[in-house]
């Protein structure tokens, strides 16, 4: 229960700052995207079904207050935090490279379908300017700000499995 209540209030907090802080500090124009993050990080750290289930509620969030129709964004960010939940067998917490790396491949994928889902399929197939103006610099100021944010998602985790184990063994 209280591993549902913290990951709600990730979610939100993620949500808010998205919307508030990294909105007046935007770069060019573009927002990095921190339910990217979250989704990603909890998939590799926790598996694929925590990684779908955050996922869909992360874009959930993202097509009420952004979306043009309901459920483009929860289907993507729930494949995404899926896809990244598969890596979850090889996740170890003292290295940063395989985070960083899947981090900056789902936001890259998730520009590119979002590019491809409403873009390129209305007859818009300016790919390049889309991709060095939108894609590229979102990828980037998100892995920016992954840097930092990243090792407080790891640090939550860990303790949320500390107590866990804790509470399991009282039971046994």
């Amino acid at each position: 229960m209280l591993r549902k209540l913290v990951v709600a209030l990730f979610i939100g907090v993620c949500f808010i700052l998205q919307c508030s802080v990294f909105g007046a500090f935007t770069f060019v124009g573009i927002v990095p995207n921190l339910m990217i993050i979250l989704t990603s990080s909890f998939g590799f750290m926790r598996g694929e079904k925590e990684g779908f289930v955050i996922g869909f509620f992360c874009g959930l969030l993202s097509d009420i207050f952004f979306g043009d129709f309901l459920g483009f964004y929860a289907l993507v960010l729930m494949y995404i935090g899926f896809i990244n939940g598969k890596f979850s067998r090889i996740f170890y917490p003292e290295d940063i490279k395989l985070p960083l790396a899947l981090i900056i491949t789902s936001d890259l994928s998730y520009g590119i379908l979002c590019y491809i889902l409403m873009f390129l399929l209305r007859g818009r197939f300016h790919f390049l300017y889309y991709f060095k103006s939108v894609i590229l610099p979102e990828a980037l100021y998100t892995i920016l700000v992954t840097i930092f944010l990243y090792p407080i998602i790891l640090l939550v985790n860990g303790m949320l499995e500390k107590r866990e184990r804790r509470s399991e063994q009282k039971f046994v």
